[in-house]
């Protein structure tokens, strides 16, 4: 990663930490979503130029969306060369798999590049998935958090733990526990 990059990187972090200090807080408490619950329906545009809607997979196909805080920085990085490690294992299975940020569309296909991610990371600008999924935290930055929703809509599991030097194979390791069918 180049000096520009990481600078830019920590800027960034940096102002959206100060100004989410600095704005008055809103007294409604973090959403807190369960597995077995309707999964909000978002249609986000992504770092590949497409925009994914929640709503075209229903019925179709598995979800994960991996959310990670702020691009360019050291552990969203790791987490996503992860994901782009795995991408053989990730395309094996019957889902549709992508890594998301509030970050402006631009600077996630600017990180895709340099991180070799190949999965779609889809651009929340304005943090309005974030907050219907309960990721969004106290200083406007999603949390490192991976949802996992069902065929039928409903969320399966949201990993709040997630490790993000191995990131790639823990969603493997969760597709095969929740039983995903393969691709042909």
């Amino acid at each position: 990663m180049t000096a520009f990059r990481k600078t830019r990187a920590l800027v960034s972090a940096l102002t959206t930490a100060g100004t989410s200090l600095l704005r008055p807080q809103s007294q409604e408490p973090r959403v807190s979503l369960q597995p077995g619950d309707p999964a909000p329906d978002f249609a986000l545009p992504a770092s590949d130029g497409t925009t994914y809607r929640l709503s075209d997979f229903r019925g179709r196909s598995v979800v994960v969306v991996a959310w990670f805080p702020k691009a360019f920085t050291a552990g969203c990085t790791s987490e996503c060369r992860s994901i782009g490690l795995s991408k053989r294992a990730l395309a094996s299975f019957d889902a549709a798999v992508f890594a998301a940020s509030c970050d402006d569309v631009e600077t996630n296909r600017e990180f895709a590049a340099s991180t070799g991610i190949e999965v779609p990371i889809l651009s929340d600008v304005d943090t309005s998935v974030a907050r219907a999924y309960g990721v969004l935290g106290p200083l406007g930055l999603p949390s490192r958090w991976t949802v996992y929703i069902g065929v039928d809509g409903t969320l399966l599991a949201i990993d709040r733990e997630v490790r993000f030097g191995n990131h790639g194979a823990d969603i493997v390791a969760a597709l095969e526990r929740f039983g995903v069918s393969r691709r042909p």
